[in-house]
């Protein structure tokens, strides 16, 4: 059995097909291909959230990603609830109508919380969706619709006393969400064969950092029972640990993402925009290629990659990656051996300097992690 996934997807740029042809025909091969909604696919335009919200993508837009051969989509992100509980529903409709399964959100957070199964040649998969990351509006609760959610907390403590320098930063999960989340896995390990997590987590748009929650988050869920986590939101790869012989993808980073709805035109109103614009710069140190506006992402997010997991038929785990650049036209594109080595030499190289200490080693076209 092979088990493939991938990062962050955002359609909203015409006819979004071909972004996904040069990797159609590696996807479709799986058995089992995994994708994370970023954004709300619906008609409604009426925004929820308090942050910069995405503009809705057309819903017949999702079709794109079930023809590129994905099988589930996760759903569960800081975007998720931006077009409020009809963006949320609408989503999840759409993407049924199209074949895909979903996971992550839900009319309430019992549903939310509900994992996607797919059964292949007899082995049963299972794939649990989980936000990290704010706003807190995102979240499903009892009686309103959005993610499944760990709620993160983050301390500031100014070690020299002196006013004005720069805190100490310490982030941890909260003890109540997080064993709902393990309680989730442990009960989905018990009625499938392979577990995937995928955990929407991480500082956004900065190379190799990992923060200390993010080890606490997928090491409590490989204790609970994950085979695989797939991390995701910060639009740009993170380094790939082995915990207990399982594989932590930290981040994904980007797949198909194209938009214009952080590239905007000169009579652009929107002074949340202007403020996120220049803030990008300030935090994140980089402004985006003038020569890609349908990708205003950070320069090094155009090296990412398709996580890989081989299943053999005694139950063995062969974890890895395929290499991928995004090129010009915005397309992520397998590269093998020989071809544009510097993203999988950059994959290992955030992954030392995240101080992690995994092999890596090619095996066909697939890097392999251990």
């Amino acid at each position: 059995m092979r088990i493939m996934a991938v990062g962050d997807i955002v359609l909203q740029h015409d006819a979004p097909d071909p972004y996904f042809g040069p990797t159609t025909e590696l996807i479709r091969a799986a058995d089992v291909a995994i994708g994370q909604i970023e954004v709300p696919h619906t008609t409604e335009t009426g925004v929820t959230a308090i942050t910069v919200p995405s503009p809705p993508s057309r819903p017949d837009d999702l079709g794109a990603m079930a023809r590129a051969g994905f099988d589930i989509g996760t759903v569960a992100g800081n975007h998720a609830f931006d077009l409020g509980e009809r963006g949320v529903l609408d989503t999840l409709a759409h993407a049924h109508r199209f074949g895909l399964l979903t996971c992550g959100t839900g009319a309430d957070l019992e549903a939310a919380e509900r994992p996607s199964v797919i059964e292949r040649g007899g082995r049963r998969v299972g794939v649990l969706s989980f936000n990290c990351v704010g706003p807190r509006e995102s979240w499903a609760t009892s009686r309103k619709a959005g993610s499944a959610f760990v709620k993160v907390l983050t301390h500031f403590d100014l070690d020299d006393l002196n006013p004005g320098n720069p805190p100490q930063i310490y982030t941890f999960c909260d003890r109540v969400t997080l064993t709902r989340m393990t309680d989730a896995i442990e009960r989905l390990r018990a009625e499938v064969d392979i577990v995937v997590v995928a955990l929407h987590k991480g500082y956004g748009h900065t190379p190799a950092r990992i923060d200390a929650y993010e080890y606490e988050l997928a090491h409590a869920a490989v204790d609970a029972g994950a085979d695989l986590v797939i991390g995701h939101h910060a639009h740009i790869m993170r380094g790939v640990e082995m915990y207990r012989g399982r594989a932590i993808f930290h981040g994904m980073g980007n797949f198909v993402t194209i938009t214009t709805a952080l590239t905007p035109s000169a009579d652009d109103d929107s002074e949340e925009l202007k403020a996120w614009m220049r803030r990008r710069v300030e935090m994140y140190g980089f402004a985006p290629d003038p020569n890609m506006p349908a990708y205003p992402f950070h320069p090094e997010s155009r090296n990412t990659a398709i996580a890989v997991l081989d299943v053999d038929d005694d139950g063995t785990l062969h974890p890895g990656f395929v290499p991928c650049w995004i090129d010009d036209d915005a397309r992520p594109v397998p590269v093998a051996r020989g071809e544009r080595d510097s993203v999988a030499a950059y994959i290992e190289d955030i992954t030392r300097r995240a101080g992690l200490e995994t092999e890596f080693r090619w095996d066909g076209d697939v890097v392999r992690v251990a």
